[in-house]
């Protein structure tokens, strides 16, 4: 089948920014809460219950998007091809931040940074950057063929069983290697980082307080794993925005179900699946690049 070229250019909206400046002068963080439900993340949002993510969000407000999945594997594999999750409203064509050079996309625009590679960390790799995965949720354990796909995208992946499902503090342990992956970066480089964070996804019912394994995992036990990762997630903005401005992407890469119509779990086609929540933003740089030698003796 042969793609022409778009007759019909996305519109494109006024605050859309420019990846073509943002790529080579900013590092880039994309963080996939894997699992996280838009409906409770709005609800935590609007009752200040995740004060550090909500400090970055867009007029402290999630976007509603659908996610380009519904489980873990099709959805990153659409992600780390730039496909983010896409707006939910009709009007689209709805512009994308990266795009892979194809005749005939309906959603690359002018602010699209385009690349010619089948992945975008292979893409940003060419283009000079590190890039680096911390991995969460089994598809990043790479303990078989199937779990090490996407951490090979990257030059650099990390995973070990603390930051994995079963684990409490999980996060905790990926912002930590984060860190540390942000303090090793030479500073002429700039870094694209990936966190897969595991603490939203069944397992999820320890980080409720009271709450036992006969429990079981609940939309109370997921909402309190979402404030876990708050709590924390405010040391791995400070990391990347160390060096240089930061350009930070958020979200889910697909909801799950507690029973909603009889269902549970994800990989099904439910509005709680499908629907996921969004934030793309800059965190400025907190400490300013050193003087050049002529701004010294100025």
């Amino acid at each position: 089948m042969n793609h022409q070229p778009s007759t019909h250019a996305p519109a494109v909206p006024a605050d859309s920014p420019d990846m073509n400046a943002v790529v080579g002068s900013h590092d880039l963080l994309l963080v996939t809460l894997d699992t996280l439900r838009f409906d409770v993340a709005e609800e935590l949002a609007a009752a200040g219950r995740i004060p550090h993510l909500a400090a970055h969000l867009p007029g402290g407000r999630w976007e509603r998007r659908h996610s380009p999945g519904s489980f873990t594997y099709a959805s990153h594999q659409a992600i780390l091809a730039g496909f983010l999750p896409t707006p939910a409203s009709p009007d689209g064509p709805h512009p994308r931040l990266f795009a892979a050079r194809f005749a005939g996309s309906e959603s690359t625009a002018p602010r699209t940074w385009v690349f010619d590679a089948p992945d975008l960390p292979g893409a940003l790799a060419a283009a000079g950057y590190r890039t680096v995965c911390v991995g969460g949720v089994g598809f990043f354990n790479k303990q078989g063929p199937l779990g090490s796909v996407l951490p090979g995208l990257f030059q650099e992946s990390h995973w070990s069983p603390e930051m994995g499902v079963p684990s409490p503090t999980s996060f905790e342990e990926q912002v930590a290697r984060a860190e540390r992956v942000a303090a090793e970066q030479p500073a002429g480089q700039p870094l694209f980082l990936f966190v897969n964070v595991s603490a939203l996804h069944q397992p999820n019912w320890f980080h409720l307080p009271g709450a036992t394994r006969e429990h079981g995992d609940s939309r109370a036990s997921h909402a309190a794993a979402l404030e876990y990762v708050d709590a924390h997630i405010g040391r791995l903005f400070a990391a990347m925005s160390a060096r240089r401005p930061c350009f930070a992407i958020v979200c889910s890469d697909h909801g799950t179900a507690y029973g909603e119509d009889g269902y549970t779990g994800h990989r099904i086609g439910h509005e709680v699946v499908w629907t996921v929540p969004y934030a793309h933003f800059t965190l400025p740089a907190s400490t300013p690049p050193s003087a050049t030698p002529a701004e010294e003796t100025a």
